[in-house]
């Protein structure tokens, strides 16, 4: 575990750097199983955001750019400056703000169970809903009734406790800034200026990113592959992640 650059990163293996870019109520944590895939590949960095999992104490900002800026600064304290990137949900959008601030850097791109507009019209709750049920309920409550939604067995699912102890972690700052950076952000603008060849990568039961999403990416991004996953809901990697990990590992190229 590194705490260089503010950021707390989880990091394993080596080789071309590898970062792994988790989202809403998670942390690095939920990386776990493909820190251990690709450590062999590759030298696999998963930054902790701030205000969640082991950077908890940090104060998050409340804009999607001001997320990445942070990541992009924690990778250059740690000496990384090129690298392959992978984000999911809420971090798939800050991927694509650190493709925006700094495309010489990203040599692959991943954007996963994600889109590029933060105001989703297909998500299992509005924005606003979500932020008044946290004021109401809290964070366990609400980190329960929303990792429930990410796999298809909802709250039976192997990985749902897992989910849910990393969403404790969060603190209710991060977990409302959050939600204002998704309101005020749109990418769209932003992709047909993606230099890097991009991986599209979606569960076709996700229930956060309906198919306009993932669509609107792999149609707008010019260097774009799809790849759609049957029989899995938002988290594609715990619930399939030997086909998850398959995929992206062919995606990726080994550089030096």
């Amino acid at each position: 575990m590194d705490k260089m650059g503010q950021l707390i990163f989880e990091r394993k293996g080596s080789g071309f750097p590898l970062v792994l870019v988790h989202g809403y109520l998670a942390g690095a944590g939920i990386w776990r199983a493909q820190l251990e895939f690709f450590q062999d590949r590759f030298d696999v960095l998963a930054p902790n955001l701030p205000g969640f999992g082991d950077s908890a104490h940090l104060t998050a900002p409340d804009t999607i750019p001001g997320f990445a800026a942070q990541v992009l600064d924690g990778l250059r304290a740690l000496g990384v400056e090129r690298f392959h990137l992978l984000g999911h949900s809420m971090g798939g959008m800050i991927v694509q703000a650190m493709a925006a601030l700094a495309p010489k850097r990203i040599a692959s791109l991943v954007c996963y169970g994600t889109g590029p507009v933060g105001m989703l019209p297909d998500r299992f709750e509005t924005i606003e809903a979500s932020r008044q049920r946290l004021g109401a309920e809290g964070i366990e409550s609400t980190a329960r009734r929303i990792a429930a939604t990410w796999f298809l067995q909802g709250d039976k699912a192997d990985g749902y406790e897992a989910c849910v102890a990393l969403g404790l972690k969060a603190s209710m700052q991060a977990a409302l800034a959050s939600l204002s950076a998704w309101e005020t952000w749109d990418g769209r603008p932003e992709l047909s200026a993606i230099e890097a060849d991009t991986l599209v990568l979606w569960g076709d039961r996700d229930r956060s990113y309906g198919w306009q999403q993932p669509e609107a990416l792999w149609r707008g991004i010019a260097n774009s592959s799809l790849a759609v996953v049957p029989g899995c809901a938002h988290n594609v990697h715990m619930e399939k992640p030997s086909m998850f990990n398959t995929i992206v590992g062919d995606f990726l190229p080994d550089l030096s």
